[in-house]
């Protein structure tokens, strides 16, 4: 037995009722679900992703940095990010292409579509972060500073670097470079497009310090024991890397995000950073 009021039928109330009445029923129609379904589906298509998964490649923008990304004795890449790139691409079903990218175009070449993701070891900052959008970090980094004996002898302290009379030298565009000015602002800070050109200023004594991500300074102080040498152990900062994708693409980064975290569980991303990072086993497989 029903109980409940019963309504008029549309065609017994007056004009304005009527139009109210339709206006609410256009109204609650514009609300219902499905036309949001469809908009959302259509984002979704257009996505990244998406397109990376119909073209059936995805193409990741880096640059060369050791022990990130290098190129082994047959010119094929090597290193950190490329393994992380590769089992990315594998985990998608999908081939990889890297577009190899001087760092401080990187950004700008992502904006413009040469490639799907930025896999480089970058590090999380609010400048870029207003320019793209960051997965969660998957791995975490610090710089450190490798000196040259004869011009810059006996140091011992970060603070030993904070003078006008030391010249550092780093890659443009980094987070060392970014960390030099911030933490060392009266240090003379020389800029180059290359990290081994920045190491060549110290070698040659034209600068007095070298800083980058570690543990490319301990690897360069290995590697010319007689003219290099590290003034003090660990890091002076730590960074979160991420992977970078342009903006208005929740579903990209819905999917890097959750591959991370897979991943991650695994234990993954540890045991190729204790590779890379804390071992030199790799170092047979460069250029003599």
């Amino acid at each position: 037995m029903t109980t409940g009021k019963r309504f008029p039928p549309l065609s017994r109330l007056g004009a304005p009722l009527l139009a109210l009445a339709l206006v609410l029923i256009m109204g609650l129609a514009s609300a219902l679900p499905a036309p949001a379904a469809s908009v959302r589906q259509d984002l979704a298509a257009e996505s990244t992703m998406e397109q990376v998964l119909r073209r059936g490649t995805l193409r990741v923008g880096m640059d060369t940095f050791e022990p990130w990304a290098m190129k082994d004795k047959d010119g094929n890449y090597i290193g950190f990010e490329i393994d992380v790139a590769r089992r990315l691409a594998s985990d998608l079903g999908v081939k990889l292409e890297l577009v190899p990218t001087q760092w401080d175009g990187i950004i700008p070449a992502l904006l413009t579509g040469k490639f799907d993701v930025i896999i480089g070891g970058m590090s999380i900052r609010v400048d870029r972060a207003k320019k793209v959008n960051f997965t969660i970090p998957y791995n975490y980094t610090g710089m450190s500073i490798v000196a040259n004996k004869e011009k810059l002898p006996g140091k011992s302290k970060l603070t030993d670097f904070d003078s006008p009379d030391v010249t550092i030298a780093a890659r443009a565009g980094t987070t060392a470079a970014k960390a030099v000015e911030k933490i060392l602002p009266r240090a003379k800070l020389l800029l180059f497009a290359e990290e081994p050109q920045a190491v060549q200023e110290v070698l040659s004594g034209r600068a007095q310090a070298f800083a980058s991500m570690a543990p490319k300074p301990a690897f360069e102080a290995v590697a010319h024991p007689d003219k290099l040498y590290l003034p003090f152990s660990g890091t002076f900062t730590r960074e979160p890397n991420a992977m970078a994708v342009r903006k208005g693409d929740p579903d990209t980064l819905n999917v890097l995000d959750s591959w991370i975290r897979a991943v991650d569980a695994e234990g993954w991303f540890t045991e190729r950073f204790h590779y890379w990072f804390e071992t030199r086993d790799w170092a047979k497989q460069l250029p003599q």
